[in-house]
């Protein structure tokens, strides 16, 4: 009976390690931005029967998968049926945050920012704050609400001068007031410029812009189009997204 009892226990703490470590093959999958391997480890997971708070960070990593895999509507409805749940901790602003850029990527500036809007009036102490302030001043970008986008930048740089976003708020503040195509950045100018000479040979607007990173370091960032749209912006995107140029469109 004794070791029958034993092998039960035995059996019982393998299929909780078994679980753990799934749990901890998803994240580090994260980490290595293998984000097929987190799809299949995520739906894998959330068939099997685990605590609320790890079930939280599988649909989490769920939605972040279809977020990064291009299914953008699927990481929406994800992001929101998680939201719903109240997680606790970071979880909340997290899937607050994936559902702000699920909608920014499908091009819903207004509801972005109201999202945006919102987890700044109603998390005034999480330590995403400054993750807040950004996502709503890039809505505002896209947009054209230059000037509160320019307030919001601002912000980050004065409360937050030490953050990731202080840096991207840098940049992003030295952007000029149109809209422009983004197609390569490169540590090495060489590579830059014969993208940009491919992309003239295609009769297409390109130009290097120079950008210096917190760390010292310096990006050559090969675009095309200085457009006064955003709807323009968005045709030329798919123009040389057809072409097969990586594509993003700045600011």
């Amino acid at each position: 009976m004794r070791s029958w009892f034993i092998a039960v226990v035995l059996i019982l703490g393998l299929v909780s390690s078994v679980h753990a470590a799934s749990l901890g093959d998803l994240q580090a999958a994260v980490l290595q931005e293998d984000y097929d391997k987190v799809a299949s480890l995520a739906k894998e997971l959330a068939a099997q029967k685990l605590p609320k708070a790890d079930m939280q960070q599988v649909v989490y990593y769920m939605g972040l998968s279809q977020l990064r895999l291009g299914d953008y509507a699927k990481g929406q409805e994800t992001f929101k049926k998680l939201i719903i749940e109240k997680p606790e901790g970071d979880l909340l602003d997290k899937a607050s945050v994936g559902l702000i850029d699920a909608l920014s990527m499908q091009g819903y500036y207004e509801q972005a920012l109201r999202e945006a809007n919102t987890l700044l009036s109603k998390r005034p102490d999480s330590e995403m704050r400054s993750l807040f302030y950004l996502k709503a001043a890039r809505a505002n970008l896209k947009l054209a609400r230059w000037s509160k986008a320019k307030d919001l930048l601002t912000k980050i740089l004065v409360e937050y001068p030490e953050s990731f976003e202080a840096g991207i708020a840098k940049q992003l503040l030295e952007e000029k007031q149109y809209y422009t195509v983004q197609v390569g950045a490169f540590i090495e100018k060489a590579r830059a410029e014969r993208l940009v000479q491919e992309l003239i040979v295609r009769k297409e607007y390109a130009y290097l812009v120079e950008t210096k990173m917190a760390d010292g370091r310096t990006f050559y960032r090969v675009r095309v189009g200085q457009l006064s749209s955003l709807k323009d912006a968005q045709e030329l995107e798919g123009k040389l997204s057809g072409l097969g140029y990586p594509t993003l469109i700045y600011p």
